[in-house]
């Protein structure tokens, strides 16, 4: 199919009225059709899941205080609070409640959707608070006054962003680097910032300092300012692609660059540089292999010096998953077959020093969700949570033993439930991991298969309250895909597929989907998918290439018009993941697969029954991607439900209730169809 000949192309007009009545039309059959009894028991148990007053509050520490955003039934769009350490211990910590953004949205007659809030430190005293209009990444920033707690108006000297994909970051009280859309030319093909501004407090955004410019082409420009005691630095960085970025150290007016890889993670802590590597480097006749973890010193770096210290090298089942410094100590996570193993990494006169975290739960899998090295030393927060375990928020020293601050409850029963790891092998002889959740005595059943495949993102294990009393508890049986495109054995466990090679992420689900049936864990006719963004793609490949493998699909915020999909929205920033489709040779492999320009009638293939369900607000992922192919599967008679939230950007959902419709939504949808 040629652009020239989509017939649904008016389907991209996202707020036209003929492209609303469409959706209206569609989310009443679908609601129609799922809605009852048990329809509305899973919906009112999963929204009391995400909002009682049991979930952990998770918070971020400043200095003395540690901050929160919060919803729950009560207060719907949410309250943002604050609270010291003293009073976090407690079971009941009372809240400083700073903004009650219900409160805002009612009186300035705005869907406000919290988007987060930069603290400027030390002071804590002001705010640059992040607001969207429905949960869109489009957003509005506005400065927030946390002694007199209200919004400083322009006027009043406060500095003030309109609706835009913005970057911005104080660099001291009065100042701030920001890139926005500072009007026509100013934003990447992408949409995000082109120009990154210094701005001075009382001046015109027209007024501010251009720092760097970059191209079109590219996909964002960005500033901030590295506030470290006795280490205070600017830096700019130019992303080229979605993988590629060149760094510079900003003196004044002065750039240098930074000239390790572009496809690397290139950091900066105090003396110290940081390198993760993507690709295999190669300096002097030293070569680093992929995935490793650099460091040497940066002003030497800067002088011209190449040597490192190797903190971590790879193999072949152990890759990095996670770092972040406390003031003395690096805290670095490995996945070891999807496992987590924690370190702590010293650097000393005498090298580094390497020594295990200890204390940590077993059969769990634990992430670092927080560290403060500016003000509060070698703290740290820890999640540790796993596919039957609650999540349970850790704090300690580095040095010190381990100390449980919160404990999630159990939203589900786990009687009886096991938790095994298989691995299957893809069309190319490589064995993908995947987990398998369900009754150790089960028999084969209605079984749900989540995957992702995409952007070097790893899927670990968690805990869900929702997918274990929507699914679990019915009988169900949950599987995760730890196939490639994601990150669980480095980076080439990701870039092997880019591009030309991205069927290998689609055999790899088809294989893991396989294996299951050849355990005897279900049968095809019970075998449901799910996945969203680039995972939704992932569903619209296997409704078109493997529907014989499935009984049902769930299809969530995709995309799907591949020949398209660069041209709307966001869309540009990821051709390095998955290839031009202008580009003759590159469109050859991306037609292949891509679902929208693939769709036939059942007489030629019978589709699985399909959901699927996006945003309006969504403007990463153009909600025309699965308006029309879910238009195109109506139009050849196969099996197609829609559903599209008015609200919710690219998640889907803009408040618990939304949520928790969506969510018992999918899992009504493919109950219906496998059981």
């Amino acid at each position: 199919m040629s652009i020239a000949d989509d017939p649904y192309l008016w389907l991209e007009e996202v707020t036209e009225d003929t492209a609303l009545d469409w959706v209206r039309t569609r989310n009443a059959e679908t609601t129609a059709a799922l809605a009852g009894a048990e329809f509305d028991a899973v919906e009112s148990r999963i929204r009391e899941v995400l909002d009682t007053d049991a979930r952990i509050p998770y918070a971020r520490r400043r200095g003395e205080y540690l901050y929160n955003f919060w919803r729950d039934a009560v207060h719907i769009r949410g309250l943002w609070r604050r609270t010291t350490m003293a009073e976090y211990r407690k079971d009941d910590p009372e809240w400083d409640v700073l903004l009650d953004l219900d409160a805002v949205a009612e009186a300035e007659g705005e869907n406000w959707v919290w988007s987060g809030a930069q603290v400027r430190r030390p002071e804590q005293q002001i705010a640059l608070v992040t607001l969207s209009r429905g949960g869109a990444d489009a957003s509005i920033v506005r400065e927030f006054d946390l002694e007199t707690r209200t919004f400083r108006e322009p006027e009043q000297g406060g500095f003030f962003v309109p609706e835009a994909k913005t970057d911005i970051g104080y660099i001291d009280a009065d100042s701030v680097y920001v890139g926005t859309d500072f009007g026509e030319g100013t934003l990447t093909d992408s949409g995000y910032p082109r120009i990154a501004k210094r701005w001075t407090r009382g001046t015109p955004l027209t007024e501010a300092e251009v720092v760097f410019e970059g191209k079109p082409s590219d996909i964002s420009i960005s500033a901030w300012h590295d506030r470290t005691p006795g280490y205070e630095r600017d830096f700019v960085q130019r992303a080229t692609d979605f993988f590629n970025a060149e760094l510079y150290l900003l003196d004044g007016k002065n750039l240098t660059s930074i000239d390790t890889p572009t496809d690397a993670t290139t950091s900066i802590h105090k003396q110290w540089l940081l390198v993760r590597t993507m690709t295999d480097w190669e300096i002097g006749d030293v070569t680093y292999p992929s995935g490793a973890l650099l460091a040497t010193n940066f002003d030497s770096f800067l002088a011209g010096e190449r040597d490192f210290t190797t903190l971590f090298q790879p193999d072949a089942h152990r890759s990095l998953h996670q770092f972040a410094w406390t003031e003395n100590h690096l805290l670095v996570v490995t996945l070891v077959d999807v496992r987590t193993e924690f370190r702590v990494l010293t650097p000393g006169s005498d090298g580094w020093d390497d020594q295990p975290l200890t204390g940590l739960p077993e059969l769990t899998s634990t992430e670092i969700v927080g560290t403060d090295a500016e003000e509060n030393g070698d703290e740290f927060f820890l999640s540790s949570s796993g596919y039957l375990t609650p999540a349970t928020l850790l704090f300690g020293t580095i040095g010190g033993e381990l100390e449980i601050l919160k404990q999630a409850p159990s939203f589900f029963d786990t009687s009886g439930l096991a938790v095994e790891q298989h691995f299957a092998t893809s069309l190319d002889g490589t064995g993908i991991p995947y987990f398998v959740v369900r009754q150790a005595d089960a028999k084969p059943g209605p079984t749900l298969l989540y995957g992702y495949g995409g952007f070097e993102i790893s899927l670990t294990p968690s805990y869900s309250g929702a997918t274990g009393l929507a699914w679990l508890e019915r009988g169900g049986t949950y599987v995760v895909a730890n196939i490639r495109g994601g990150g669980e054995y480095g980076p080439d466990w990701h870039t092997q597929v880019l591009r030309a090679g991205r069927h290998k992420v689609h055999e790899d689900f088809a294989a893991v989907a396989s294996d299951l049936v050849a355990r005897g864990i279900t049968t095809p006719e019970q075998l449901g998918a799910q996945g969203g963004s680039n995972g939704g793609l992932l569903m619209g490949i296997m409704v078109t290439k493997y529907p014989e493998l499935f009984g049902a699909l769930v299809c969530q915020v995709p995309l799907l018009d591949m020949k398209r999909y660069h041209l709307l929205l966001a869309g540009a920033s990821w051709v390095a993941e998955y290839g031009d489709p202008d580009d003759p040779d590159e469109w050859a492999f991306i037609s292949e697969y891509s679902p929208y320009q693939n769709v036939v009638g059942p007489d030629e293939k019978k589709y699985p029954p399909i959901l699927i369900a996006t945003s309006t607000r969504d403007d990463r992922v153009h909600p025309g991607h699965a308006r029309k192919m879910a238009a195109r599967l109506e139009e050849v008679g196969q099996n197609v439900r829609y559903f599209e939230n008015i609200e919710g950007g690219h998640g889907g959902a803009a408040d618990n209730a939304q949520l928790a419709f969506k969510t018992a939504l999918s899992f009504q949808f493919l109950w219906e169809a496998l059981r």
